[in-house]
């Protein structure tokens, strides 16, 4: 019994074409049986690996990793991407240090209505770093470049 080189299928003695995918069989095609299907390529396509360099909390890790794994180092897209997360994350981290300092060094008293007001402020910029890496990613995955003001004209430069 014969098997398809294509879908690798059972073919019936005499038939000319695959029954399961309609690929030609030895002769058929005027010549040796066809080739087997190229294997899987490994890794991530473009626009996963720009999205997974934003993953919230981690994306200045995944930023840098993506920076130095060689089939996304070359990638433009990717350092773009990878980039902009770096960026985003160090204005995010500077944000909570500067924050935590001036509300630590401003108003000690943790009873003090003025130290919890600025505390849900910072927990709604957080909000607002984290809803802007969810968008980013979203933009990312569309494979579309979405540059922050400032922060991508660096990653531009950056990523050459």
């Amino acid at each position: 019994m014969a098997f398809c080189a294509k879908c690798g299928g059972q073919l019936a003695d005499g038939t000319n074409f695959c029954a399961g995918c309609g690929a030609p069989v030895g002769t058929a095609a005027g010549g040796p049986a066809a080739p087997a299907p190229p294997a899987p390529a490994t890794g991530l396509s473009s626009n996963v690996g720009a999205l997974l360099a934003y993953i919230p909390f981690v994306g200045f890790i995944a930023g840098i990793v993506f920076l130095v794994i060689e089939p996304y180092k070359n990638d433009k897209f990717v350092r773009f991407h990878a980039f902009q997360s770096i960026f985003l994350s160090v204005v995010w981290i500077a944000f909570h240090i500067v924050w935590s300092n001036v509300i630590m060094g401003a108003l000690w008293s943790p009873f003090s209505a003025l130290w919890a007001m600025l505390g849900m402020i910072s927990g709604f910029v957080s909000l607002a770093f984290f809803v802007c890496a969810l968008f980013l990613m979203y933009k990312a995955y569309n494979n579309e470049r979405f540059k922050l003001p400032l922060i991508g004209d660096l990653a531009e430069k950056q990523a050459g």
